[in-house]
């Protein structure tokens, strides 16, 4: 199912926030000319999607079901496992002034690895049920590190191939992200004020020209790091697509896995996006 509510959201994504996530993307050499303030900060934001944006960009590329290959299956597509946060944004005289986020849910950054030369962007929208969003919107209490009920959640992936699961993604817990929190929230606001055009990245600034038409922003946290499976295989035709952000304190990673097996079940604290490629 589309996600029609939000298509009048922005959607933005921050690359590189967990370690090792882009040498098993291969992109660490693309990336190697940004350099940042501090050894473990991500690289930078990119854009996935802008309303009315006169390029590929404009194409609404959020699903809750299917991942279109569009005939690219051939480019190595892979899933990004990551948290979205779903946010209210305040925007003025030209800046981002404050990010507000307001609830969460599995997101699939679903991604092509031909490594091209060009912008990051271009390989993260190619068309209609590109990228994956629960509908499972869980919301946030607050997005302090010390009584958010975030923390208690972990992100989890797999593939399911010819009847066959296998993890796709470390299980990884949410606060382990490299900027998270408090930290991540005032990274963002300067990033979108301030990045430049460098590399595979892009200056933010005209994506955001329009923004207070926008009724909110969609902000993929970055993707985790790779099993041996999902470093090495990459999405075939109807391959199934398991992401969970689950709270760990509340549901066993043997609940996941007996939800996938098709074993009746409430994950009452938990956001689950199941894909099939087509």
């Amino acid at each position: 199912m589309i996600l029609e509510e939000y298509k009048d959201y922005l959607g933005f994504a921050v690359a590189g926030n967990f370690a090792n996530h882009l040498g098993e993307a291969g992109e660490a050499d693309e990336f190697s000319i940004i350099k940042t303030e501090k050894k473990d900060a991500p690289k930078g934001i990119f854009p996935f999607y802008i309303k009315d944006h006169e390029s590929f960009l404009g194409t609404f590329p959020l699903c809750d079901d299917t991942i279109l290959s569009h005939g690219k299956q051939n480019e190595n597509l892979q899933v990004e496992a990551e948290v979205a946060l779903i946010c209210d944004f305040e925007y003025k005289d030209g800046k981002i002034t404050d990010i507000i986020p307001k609830s969460f849910s599995a997101f699939n950054d679903c991604s092509i690895r031909v490594n091209d030369g060009k912008k990051l962007s271009t390989k993260k929208n190619w068309g209609e049920r590109t990228k994956g969003m629960s509908q499972d919107i869980i919301k946030i209490d607050n997005f302090n590190e010390e009584n958010s009920i975030l923390a208690k959640y972990h992100i989890a992936s797999f593939i399911k191939r010819d009847g066959i699961v296998y993890d796709y993604g470390t299980i990884s817990a949410v606060k382990s992200y490299s900027y998270f929190f408090t930290q991540l929230k005032d990274w963002m606001i300067e990033k979108f004020n301030t990045q430049e055009d460098c590399g595979p990245l892009e200056e933010l600034t005209p994506f955001l020209k329009n923004a207070n038409k926008a009724k909110g922003m969609i902000i993929a946290a970055g993707a985790t790091a790779y099993t041996e499976f999902g470093k090495h295989n990459f999405l075939q035709k109807g391959d199934e697509i398991f992401v969970y952000v689950y709270n760990a304190h509340v549901h066993s990673f043997q609940d996941i896995m007996n939800d996938m097996s098709g074993v009746d079940l409430f994950l009452g604290q938990c956001s689950k996006l199941h894909q099939i490629v087509k």
